[in-house]
Formats: C-alpha cells, structure tokens, sequence
C-alpha cells in the first residue's frame, strides 16, 4: 500500500519545511534524550543543521544563472532590494536605541536589534515557491534565484555593520557566503552540474529543516509569548506591504510580494552564527534565537492565508 506523504506535504504552504520542522521541535521536547541515546547518524539528523545548511547554499548558488532574463533580474532584484532596505532600516533604528545588547525588562525583555534584523532579512524559499506554485506565475517564482542571495548569515552581519554596531572580521562574512558563490561558479561553468545540484535543494529542505526544529526549545517559544507572535506579525504587515508595493512597480498584482513576506526557517540559525562570530552579541543571540523562531512559525502560518485572499481577490477581478 502507497501512502501520498509527499504529494500531502506538497499541498501545505511550505509543508516539506514547516511539517519536518515541526516533527524535530516535537520530537527533541517530548524525549530531549533521544538525539543522545541513538548517536551515530540518528543522532547528527538532530544536530546537523549547519552542514547541511552549507551543503544547501551550495546547491541554491548552483541554480543561480549570471545569464538569467531581466524579469527575473528586475522581480527578484526588486523584492531582494527591499526586503534587506526593510532589514537595514530596522538595524539603523534599533541600533541606536539599543545597540547589539537585549532588552532586560519590561514586557519587550528579550527583543533586540539582531533578533528584529534575522527575523526579516530573510525570506522563506520554500513558503515562496509553494505559494507561487499555486497562486502565482512560473516566471515570479524564478525571481527566487535572486532573493535566494538573501540565505544565510551573511547579509544580516552586513546589515548590522551598515547598521553602525559591531563590525565581524572579513574572513567571517566571506566564510558566511563563499558556499553560495561556489555553488553560483560550478552552476555557470557547467550547465549540467547546474542541474544536478539543483535536484538537490528540495530534498535538503526537510533535512535541515528538521535538523533545525531539533534546536528549538517549546517552552522557550511558550515563553517569547505575545513578543514573539508581534515580531512575526510585524515582518509580515512591515516587509509585505513594502514587497507589496514593489511587485506592483514591477509588472506583479501584489501575489509575490505577500509570499515573500516572511521568515526563513534556516534564519532562526543565524542569531547563534552571528554571536559565534562576534561576541559581542552573544547575550542577545540566546533570546534572538526563540524570538525568530516564533516569528518563522507566525509568518509560515499568517502569510499563505494572507496570499491566497489577495490572489482570489485578484482573480474575481480579473474575472
């Protein structure tokens, strides 16, 4: 007897991430000790996150092609623009209220400029490309080959810099990126090694995205409580009505932009990175981590409701 796993998982908006993910996080607080008691392979699906997250951008970077059309150029281009213009707006503010330490009291104990910074430089692909799958053109879900550049810690450590808080080293922000150009190199030089890379991304996904939900402590998202359902709220009402704007300015009706309005799964990964990096944001990393965590969750679950009104709203007009 066949069972359709994967065609179910296909048919929720980014279920080949939310759902492994999700399986992780329930799997690592109802038995903490289970990664440990098995070791081995068992055990590295649990804590393996950043191999495969590198083994991932190396195969994104692959399906980048120098020579791609000027919609996609200008799509994606547009919709990268603003969702890290979002992120470094974000820096700038909260830089100089709070500078790259948390907030240590009061109802918003906890957020800080990192957590803010993670939770919107960084789009979900999967959510995107599910939702433009269903509700948009094949040409809009292309543009992802370009707001692809935004995995990754990279672009927030920049943002942060940019931000005028603490700088990293730059062997740390060429490390944060050199599997993605090597990936864009071996996919240019050889078409062929292009497509078999690429194969590879969807099936990495639930991979890391499991590895991912490992390290996701409920109680702590329990806990991020209101704070971390408004930070999700707000990357999607900030950042979409912004990506919003911009599709329209680009030939779009607005679908694409409300489908990039969120957090990547892979981003509650990057506060830990950061901190790794630069010390000096090691109290907020801890926090940050729940806050864009919860904000991955509240984002999966806001904007493909969010996508598909607009898109059936844009139908009966067209109709």
């Amino acid at each position: 007897m066949q069972l359709p796993i994967k065609r179910t998982l296909e048919k929720l908006p980014g279920g080949l991430m939310i759902v492994p993910l999700a399986l992780g996080c329930l799997i690592t607080n109802v038995a903490p000790g289970a990664p440990k008691f098995f070791g081995s392979f068992t055990g590295a699906l649990f804590t393996g996150a950043l191999p495969l997250l590198a083994v991932f951008y190396v195969c994104i970077g692959a399906t980048l092609s120098l020579d791609a059309t000027p919609y996609l150029l200008k799509k994606g281009g547009t919709l990268f623009a603003i969702k890290v213009g979002c992120g470094v707006l974000a820096g700038v503010v909260l830089g100089r209220v709070l500078g790259e330490q948390p907030v240590t009291a009061g109802f918003f104990a906890g957020l800080s400029t990192l957590a803010v910074v993670a939770a919107i430089n960084d789009t979900n692909g999967g959510l995107y490309l599910a939702l433009m799958g269903q509700y948009g053109k094949p040409r809009d879900a292309g543009a992802y080959s370009v707001m692809s550049l935004e995995s990754g810690p990279f672009l927030t450590m920049v943002t942060l810099g940019v931000a005028g808080l603490s700088a990293f080293p730059w062997p740390t922000l060429v490390g944060a990126i050199l599997p993605l150009a090597v990936g864009m190199l071996l996919g240019n030089l050889d078409r062929e090694l292009r497509e078999f890379l690429g194969r590879a991304v969807p099936v990495l996904i639930p991979f890391f995205a499991f590895a991912l939900g490992a390290g996701i402590d409920l109680g702590s998202v329990w806990r991020s409580g209101l704070l971390g359902v408004l930070l999700g709220l707000g990357v999607v009402v900030v950042s979409g009505v912004l990506l919003w704007c911009g599709d329209r300015l680009t030939g779009g009706n607005g679908t694409a932009g409300l489908a990039a309005a969120s957090t990547a799964g892979n981003a509650a990964a990057v506060p830990a990175l950061v901190a790794a990096a630069n010390p000096a944001y090691a109290p907020a990393a801890q926090h940050a981590t729940v806050l864009v965590s919860a904000s991955v969750v509240v984002t999966a679950i806001v904007v493909p409701f969010v996508t598909a009104w607009w898109a059936a709203r844009m139908a009966r007009r067209s109709g």
